[in-house]
């Protein structure tokens, strides 16, 4: 309420501290002066107190020369901030005739985390830090700089060169400290003090060289050549940023090719600028190149600089290497003489293929020097179709980019003879992976060969769907490649012995299954009185999404009667028995794989009054009591005769 004219100036009210720790007593008292109040000369004066908007009670007292005193005790103020007020009785109404405002808070909390960084465009040291829990009171916070024995003079309060430093504007956590107050290349302590009414609280101290925290700008890569006599080393050279030319520099270089997951370090290069030398990199394979740098120094508090620009180089490449892996199908041409091959194999690895391969060659003898040998397949495929004379048992297949060609890989074209495998089956490896699990043969393995091709209702054929496993104490083996889920997929494997290979066996796996995509339809085949014959279309594999573990038929009648029935899923008819004469009967299927089940779409069908035989037997009756009609109709025409 707006105070009376009279009133104002005749109330004063005292705090016994304006600022308290939260939670804390706070004490208070209102004097009220008679001849300051006009209008209360002669009345009986009434001294209320509201903090804020909310009465509390004190105690009334009469003071010194005519005065009333009220005093008022909180035992608790939780308040961050408050106005207690002193209230009088006035021509029946509180008026508010004196105010003081109180604040509560904590001390300020430590500072934390303090780190600084010196930026050498100007030379300003910039420090941050974690301000900690707000103390609800106006707290000053100061970034404090100063030389050792300088600090420990002013904590002495002894004569000592000022301490100075910066104070963060707007609230925040950081502050720079100009160049002009800072002493490069010798130790400072630099700290944060926070300060407010309740007291102050200091972050730990830095003890630095601001040069020691000083951030590079990140060096430039000039150039990257191969070393030519060293054939997978390379050399760089390098440039430092503008301004650290005069430092003794430490920096990283790190490399990865676009397949790399993880970068690879070199560490331990001193200098200000130069050249570095690597060994051990891939032919024809391109890399991408950074570096950074960070002042030679002994502190842990030293910065590296941010890594340069990449650069990409492509490394030179040179005549693939290795052997590949092969796998063959051969029978009788059509046209005696001849064998047909189809000869399947597995791009090299980068390591061997020493940069981009431009094609595969398969000859019928090795390549010998003087004389190169008929080819009878040229192709930039990993797999290729060719006849050769009857009684090959040999081809050589070799892969060549634009460095050279590699040596050949003999290809022995054995016979599908060999003892098979036993207890072959697959289970699920992951979303898009199978495990393959067998049961060793008696006999020595030299490698394992794992087929796979998806099952459509159109036959196809994956080129590239097999791998070779080169253990043959292997029992185990993991297909990744061109695996999907819901998708059924038939996996074969053949022993490969010394001198023969041995016949394949067959499995079939989901990686993951779910509900089929849809039921059958159903059909009604016959229907009588008491029986329906139902038939349905077998599922295509592809909407079955997993191995249909059963059928399930459902029929209810109007009076919501349901019955359920389940069919093996190598079944596509099934009779419903027991069925009511002349009722309204609704039918449907569900499909269930492991992972679940999905419902059809309903058939309506009504059964018959009768059976067949009954019909035929009504209708026969019916025909001899017409012929005994007749018959008794010419005889009473007749009756004479």
């Amino acid at each position: 309420l707006f105070l009376p004219a009279g009133a104002q100036g005749c109330a004063s009210v005292a705090v016994g501290s304006p600022i308290v720790p939260l939670g804390s007593a706070v004490t208070a008292s209102c004097t009220i002066r008679r001849e300051l109040c006009r209008g209360l000369e002669q009345e009986k004066v009434r001294i209320s107190w509201m903090l804020d908007n909310k009465p509390v009670a004190g105690s009334q007292r009469q003071g010194p020369g005519g005065t009333e005193v009220s005093n008022l005790t909180l035992p608790r103020f939780n308040h961050t901030q408050a106005r207690l007020w002193c209230c009088v009785e006035w021509n029946g109404t509180k008026q508010r005739v004196g105010m003081a405002e109180i604040r509560a808070g904590y001390p300020p909390a430590k500072p934390l985390n303090l780190s600084c960084v010196l930026n050498l465009r100007d030379y300003g040291l910039t420090c941050q830090w974690e301000q900690g829990t707000d103390s609800h009171l106006p707290t000053s916070v100061v970034l404090k700089c100063a030389g050792p024995r300088a600090h420990l003079s002013v904590c002495h309060r002894s004569r000592a060169p000022a301490v100075t430093g910066c104070t963060p504007q707007g609230g925040h956590s950081h502050c720079t400290v100009p160049r002009r107050l800072l002493q490069l290349y010798r130790q400072m302590e630099i700290w944060v003090s926070a300060t407010n009414a309740l007291g102050t609280a200091e972050s730990e101290h830095l003890s630095i060289d601001p040069m020691d925290v000083a951030k590079l700008d990140p060096p430039t890569l000039q150039s990257i050549q191969s070393i030519p006599f060293q054939t997978d080393c390379i050399a760089l050279a390098w440039d430092v940023a503008r301004g650290t030319e005069h430092m003794e520099l430490q920096c990283e270089l790190r490399y990865r090719a676009p397949e790399d997951l993880a970068w690879a370090l070199v560490t331990g290069i001193i200098g200000r600028a130069g050249t570095a030398q690597r060994c051990g990199f891939l032919f024809g394979t391109q890399y991408r190149f950074q570096m950074r740098c960070r002042r030679s120094s002994a502190s842990a508090l030293t910065y590296w600089s941010e890594w340069s620009p990449g650069r990409n180089y492509t490394t030179h490449e040179k005549a693939p290497t290795g052997k590949l892996d092969t796998w063959w199908g051969a029978q009788p041409a059509k046209a005696g003489g001849r064998l047909e091959v189809q000869l399947r194999w597995k791009a090299p690895r980068q390591r061997e293929a020493n940069g981009r391969v431009l094609g595969y060659r398969v000859t019928l003898s090795p390549r010998r020097r003087g004389r190169d040998p008929a080819t009878v397949c040229n192709t930039t495929h990993t797999q290729c179709n060719f006849s050769v004379p009857a009684g090959t048992r040999r081809v050589y297949l070799s892969a060549y980019n634009a460095a050279g060609e590699s040596a050949p890989t003999e290809v022995i074209l054995l016979e599908r003879k060999g003892q098979p495998l036993a207890g072959l089956r697959a289970v699920p490896g992951g979303e898009r992976s199978l495990w393959v699990h067998w049961e060793a043969p008696l006999a020595p393995v030299v490698a394992y060969v794992l087929e796979w091709q998806r099952v459509t209702a159109e036959p196809g054929h994956c080129s590239e769907c097999w791998q070779m496993e080169r253990d043959g104490a292997a029992t185990t083996a993991l297909i990744q490649d061109g695996i999907e889920p819901f998708q059924r997929y038939n996996i074969s494997l053949y022993p490969v012995y010394e001198g023969t290979v041995g016949v394949p066996v067959h499995t079939t796996a989901y990686s993951q299954q779910k509900a089929p995509s849809h039921a059958p339809k159903l059909h009604l085949r016959r229907i009588s009185k008491s029986e329906a014959e139902l038939c349905w279309e077998p599922l295509p594999v592809e909407v079955q999404n997993g191995f249909i573990t059963s059928f399930t038929i459902f029929w209810a009648n109007s009076i919501a009667d349901v019955a359920s029935a389940t069919v093996n899923p190598s079944l596509s008819s099934f009779v419903i028995r027991g069925l009511k004469p002349s009722t309204l009967y609704k039918v449907h299927i569900m499909a269930s794989t492991a992972a679940g089940g999905t419902n059809g779409t309903i058939l309506t069908l009504v059964t018959t009054v009768l059976d067949d035989t009954e019909i035929q037997f009504l209708f026969l009756t019916l025909g001899l009591i017409f012929v005994l009609l007749m018959v008794l109709l010419v005889c009473f025409q007749k009756n004479e005769r």
